[in-house]
């Protein structure tokens, strides 16, 4: 079996991991075994070993691969804008672009799978500072008013929290994407000056 080297990917297994998100994506992980996955990718399970050495751990790959992406997208749409009403609305509607792709399956699957769902508990976290920190700089620059940031952002952390717990879709009926929509949209109206 390969040795697995975090960090360190071949054009190969990058490239293997994103087809292996888009499966992901669209069908969820969990009902796939290895030799499932292999056959889907035309690959050796040798191959997919070198990725992860079990499902499980190549799940989680997986996962931490989207975030990485998405991270990357959504970083991209914020530092586009110079405004800070529009940072945030980018950041938040970008998020709901990177989550658009993602099915009830992917989600219900990374809910239900312990170490996954810590990964998206991990990001949502780091989110929910992400939006802080925006929120601050409005704050500071006269662009929004005034308000407890504190408040606001442990609110939008746990409207966050409740779109990665599965909440708001059992609840409401949107996707976690419209819900991310939404949130952007009533952020952005409750922060601006009049």
């Amino acid at each position: 079996m390969t040795t697995v080297v975090p960090g360190r990917r071949t054009r190969r297994q990058s490239e293997l991991l994103d087809r292996l998100l888009s499966l992901f994506l669209e069908q969820g992980f969990s009902r796939f075994t290895l030799d499932d996955l292999a056959a889907e990718l035309r690959c050796s399970k040798t191959t997919l070993y070198a990725l992860a050495p079990s499902k499980e751990q190549l799940a989680v790959e997986v996962v931490k691969h989207y975030f990485k992406n998405a991270t990357a997208q959504v970083e991209s749409a914020v530092a586009r804008q110079t405004r800070h009403d529009r940072r945030i609305a980018a950041y938040l509607n970008a998020v709901a672009d990177a989550l658009r792709p993602a099915s009830r399956t992917f989600l219900d699957d990374v809910a239900t799978f312990a170490p996954a769902r810590s990964v998206y508990e991990r990001n949502t976290r780091i989110a929910a500072d992400r939006v802080r920190t925006l929120i601050e700089d409005g704050i500071n620059s006269k662009t929004f008013r005034q308000v407890d940031i504190a408040f606001a952002a442990e609110m939008i952390a746990h409207t966050m929290q409740a779109i990665q717990r599965g909440d708001i879709a059992r609840r409401t009926g949107l996707s976690d994407a419209e819900a991310y929509r939404e949130l952007a949209s009533f952020v952005l109206h409750s922060l601006r000056l009049d």
